[in-house]
C-alpha cells in the first residue's frame, strides 16, 4: 500500500515551525510498516528548509520516505504535465482526520490487516462485551407505509 503521512502533529507534536516531540510509537511503526513494505509519502505543508529539517529528521531515526510531497520520486511539474497536488494513496495519516489520529498501534494495525477504522471500533466493542455484532447492532426494521 502507499500510505501519505503528515508531519507536524502526527509523526511529532505541534510546534511548527519548529520540530516538536515524536509522538509515542510513531518511528518505530513507520520503520515498521516500510519493512512491511509499504511506499510512506511525507505529505507535508513544510517546504524549503524547514521540510529538509523534518526530512533529516526522520531520517536520523531511521526512516528513508518513498517520496516527500508527490507520488513518486522523479514526480516534478516539469516531467508530469497534469502534475496536481492531490496525490494517489490508499490511506493519509494526519492529525486532522475526522475523529482524530488514532494511536500508532492502531494504526498499524489498520494498515497490516487492511481494516477501517470502523471494523477496529467493532472489534473493539465485541471484545468489551464479548457479543456478536449482530447482537449489539440489531438490523433496524424498514418503514412500512402500507
Amino acid at each position: 500500500m502507499t500510505l501519505a503521512v503528515d508531519f507536524d502533529g502526527t509523526i511529532v507534536e505541534h510546534r511548527y515551525p519548529q520540530i516538536g516531540p515524536e509522538i509515542p510509537f510513531a518511528i518505530d511503526t513507520l520503520k515498521m510498516l516500510i519493512r512491511d513494505h509499504h511506499k510512506i509519502i511525507l505529505w507535508t505543508v513544510r517546504e524549503g528548509e524547514m521540510l529538509d529539517e523534518a526530512v533529516n529528521w526522520c531520517r536520523e531515526r531511521g526512516v528513508e520516505f518513498y517520496a516527500v510531497n508527490r507520488d513518486y520520486p522523479e514526480e516534478t511539474t516539469n516531467n508530469n504535465q497534469h502534475f496536481s497536488r492531490k496525490i494517489k494513496v490508499d490511506y493519509f495519516i494526519d492529525d486532522r482526520n475526522l475523529g482524530g489520529l488514532p494511536d500508532w498501534g492502531t494504526i498499524y494495525r489498520m494498515v497490516s490487516r487492511h481494516k477501517t477504522w470502523h471494523d477496529i471500533i467493532i472489534e473493539a466493542e465485541q471484545n468489551a462485551s464479548l457479543r456478536p455484532y449482530e447482537e449489539l447492532h440489531p438490523k433496524k426494521a424498514w418503514w412500512k407505509f402500507w
